[in-house]
Parts: C-alpha cells; structure tokens; sequence
C-alpha cells in the first residue's frame, strides 16, 4: 500500500474518495459558508459546499455573500435543494483592508455577516473563509470572542508526513509574539483537536527549535521547553527541528507565528519545486519518458498526496465558536475539506473539551 493510500484510508482525506451518509431529518449541522474572499471567486466555495452536502446527510450550508451571485450557483447543483440558505452581504474584505478597520467598516462584507450570525444563532456550529487571515483572528477575537481560559486563539493546519500519518503546527499566523504559557496552550488544543478530529490517541507534542537537546534556543523557548515537559495532559517529547517536521516522529508542533508560517512555506515550497525538477528532468531523455510512463499511476498517487487541497484549512483554536480558515486559493475540493473539519469538530464537542482542560491548567488564567 502506498503512502498516500495509507493516509487517506487513516484520517478520509482524499480528492477522489467521498463518504455519503443519508440525508437526516433530527438534528442539522449549519455551518456558514463565506462564499468571496477566495482567488477562485465564489463558484469554487458553492461547488466545495455542493460536495459536502453529499457527504453528511445532516448539514446545512449557509452561504454568505452577493446573493444575486450565490443563487444561481447554488442552483446548479440539484443536491443543494432544501439544503441551504443565503446571507447576502454585498460587500467583500479583501487582502489590502487593514483588519481592526475591516471588521469595523466592513460589517455587510460576507465575512463580518457570517461572523455575526455565529455569534449571535447558537444553532450555528461554525464558519468557513477563504479570505483574509488578519481578519478573521481579529474578527474570532474580538467579535466571536476567546473560550474560557484561553489568552491567544492559535491557527493548527495539518500536513502530511512521509510514515502515512499527518502534523499539525500551532501557531501558524496568528500571533507572532509570544510567551511560554501561549506554547502551553497550544499543545493542548493542537492535542485534542488531533485526538477528537482525527483519532490521534496520543499526539506526540515537540516544540520547534534550533536543536534537539533541552537547553537549546534563547530564553523564551528554554522556558517553553521546561513549562510543557511539565504539562498535564499532554505527551510532550521534547525540542523539533525544521528538517523534521514531515518525518512522522511528531504529531503536533508548536511555535510561535513566524517561524511556523515560514516553516510551512518552505516545506510545501520545496516539495512543490522538487515536483517541478522531477518533471523536466523525466521529460529530457526517452529512457526516463519510458520508465515514469510504467511508474504513471504511483506519481498521480504520490501527486494527490502532497496536494495541499487535500489536507483542508487551518482551524482557528480558542474562539467561543468553530473557524476554519481555508487556504486564499482553495479549489472545490478544498472547500469540501475545510466544511469537514469544521463539521467534525461540531460532532465531537471539541470547544467544551478544550475550555475544560486549558481551565484545568495550575497556569490558568480566569
């Protein structure tokens, strides 16, 4: 069995593999969708919602934006009747807004209606974005609000590693200053987001640094380093470094904004480039044609597992409701991913899980 068979039979992560589920007629999941903000303009985001509500029979997508362009979208799609409403929000916050002004002036984008009917409609688990990250941490910080306990909500996307299995990284833009009690916190909601979401039982916990050994990295990561080996609760194994993030040692990573921004660009640029290489150097001589011509089905494998679309977005932890922040230039197939995850941790309680042990903490502050 491949790599990437082996990973989307483990967490159902794949862009061919769908898991349909009856249609329900009890309880409903409504997760609001917001439609604008992403590079492929809403077509993208309708035909991802399209492909979830064939996935899980009880959910509902609210779609937030330019209602006279989501509904003939959404129109298009048989399998979304009865299954969907729209939030119309003329206007859009891009990239260049400034996020405290955004969130302020921009209250009819379709970011700020969707966030404003999480706030406000308890039968609303979570919400989608495509769009800008300054946005939505200042909007699920100040708008949605922190969960008990909670001092800084953290970014956790996920990445394949090389053994089948996934990382995540926590903090990956959302807070580029940090303290030693931030990385605390992070480790245990990257944990539990990964035992809940993803049936991770016990997820290897390493902090990024410069060196394995303990005493390595400048005083803020030696106290980080001495403060997790202490927490409860989570299996923390001690200091990572960059070259090894997908080797499939670790589960889950923390560090602070920058590093973990910079970590996962290089990383899913230098497999994008070696992809490339690999590619023009096939195609210079017959011989090599001739060899990935018998190896064709394993590259397409081995393509879809380092697809990035594949693997969702990065779930926004520590709000009071669910936040999922998708890639700027998910296709279809992403948006899909990013409806799961938010649909999965609705199912699991993740949030009341989360409050409770962070409260639990001897460094809680209430």
């Amino acid at each position: 069995m491949s790599i990437a068979q082996s990973l989307k039979n483990k967490i159902g992560f794949g862009a061919h593999q769908t898991q349909t589920m009856p249609v329900q007629t009890g309880n409903v999941t409504k997760i609001v969708v917001d439609c604008f903000g992403g590079d492929k303009g809403p077509a993208a985001v309708v035909d991802g919602a399209a492909r979830a509500l064939t996935r899980f029979g009880d959910l509902h997508v609210i779609l937030s934006g330019d209602e006279t362009v989501i509904r003939p979208l959404a129109e298009k799609h048989p399998e979304m009747t009865g299954r969907y409403t729209v939030l119309h929000a003329p206007d859009v916050i891009t990239c260049d807004d400034k996020p405290t002004d955004a969130i302020r002036q921009k209250r009819d984008s379709s970011m700020m209606r969707g966030i404003s009917l999480l706030r406000e409609d308890d039968s609303v688990a979570g919400l989608v974005t495509l769009g800008s990250s300054g946005a939505i941490v200042a909007a699920g910080t100040l708008r949605v609000g922190r969960l008990r306990g909670v001092q800084r909500p953290t970014f956790c996307p996920i990445l394949p590693t090389m053994n089948g299995g996934i990382v995540g990284i926590c903090d990956s833009g959302a807070n580029l200053d940090c303290k030693p009690d931030y990385f605390q916190q992070y480790a245990v909601m990257g944990s539990l987001y990964l035992q809940k979401v993803y049936g991770i039982a016990n997820p290897r916990v390493a902090l990024l640094n410069v060196g394995v050994e303990a005493d390595k990295g400048d005083d803020l990561h030696r106290c980080a380093y001495e403060m997790l080996s202490n927490t409860p609760g989570i299996n923390f194994v001690g200091n990572m470094e960059g070259r090894d993030l997908l080797s499939g040692k670790y589960d889950l990573v923390v560090c602070d904004a920058f590093s973990g921004n910079v970590l996962i660009k290089a990383t899913e640029g230098t497999a994008m480039e070696l992809l490339k290489k690999l590619k023009r150097d096939i195609g210079e001589r017959l011989l090599y044609k001739m060899g990935a011509g018998l190896m064709y089905k394993m590259f397409m494998q081995e393509k879809e597992f380092m697809n990035y679309h594949n693997y969702g977005g990065s779930v926004l932890l520590g709000t009071n409701r669910l936040i999922v922040k998708g890639h700027g230039s998910s296709n279809a197939v992403a948006v899909d991913k990013c409806i799961e995850q938010a649909y999965k941790m609705s199912a699991s309680q993740l949030n009341p899980v989360m409050e409770t042990a962070l409260c639990a903490l001897p460094s809680a502050k209430l």
